[in-house]
């Protein structure tokens, strides 16, 4: 395998996990409009989102494999996004605050030449303790969670918010490793 792999994300977190794993990658992130339909699935968001991400970037590369990702926090059906502002991201926490919430990701790899990609998406499920205003202003004051999805990080202090989850943890942080283990292995990409 002699292709250039590429991460189509701005995202500091995904960059980590990949480093992590052992691989070697370029940083691309995309110049896309990412949509947000209200009459789309979770799923489907994440999916076109990341499909678009990798789509725009392998039109720069001849022979690579792309990786791209989106992920969206969904609470009572509605998808939430990253916090505008501090008090956005206040007010996100306040919604979230002792409620169930779901965390969607979609992983993508698509290769080039060929113009063909594997997609999956993985779904958890977030339980929130029930903390205080003044916690929350504290947190949102580190300026950690006003990049994220839901206005929290689960593997920094945003943790100390969260009860119980049920699925992938890589989910949450925004790129699930063991789906894009699988979908690598299909372009002949063998991390182990």
């Amino acid at each position: 395998m002699n292709k250039k792999i590429v991460l189509a994300s701005a995202s500091p977190r995904r960059e980590e996990l990949l480093r992590e794993l052992g691989l070697e990658f370029i940083v691309y992130p995309p110049n896309i409009e990412e949509i947000n339909e209200e009459n789309c699935s979770p799923k489907d968001i994440v999916l076109k989102n990341a499909i678009k991400k990798a789509e725009a970037v392998a039109s720069n590369f001849s022979n690579a494999v792309i990786i791209s990702a989106d992920t969206i926090v969904v609470l009572e059906g509605k998808v939430i996004g990253k916090p505008k502002d501090r008090d956005d991201a206040i007010r996100i926490l306040e919604k979230l605050k002792g409620k169930k919430h779901y965390v969607f990701t979609a992983v993508v790899v698509w290769e080039t030449p060929e113009n063909r990609y594997f997609c999956k998406v993985a779904k958890s499920m977030v339980k929130m303790r029930k903390y205080t205003r003044e916690e929350i202003e504290k947190y949102v004051d580190t300026g950690e969670p006003l990049d994220k999805a839901g206005a929290y990080g689960i593997q920094g202090k945003g943790a100390l918010f969260v009860e119980k989850i049920e699925g992938d943890y890589y989910n949450i942080v925004g790129l699930p490793i063991g789906y894009l283990y699988l979908l690598l292995k299909k372009v002949g990409i063998n991390i182990l």
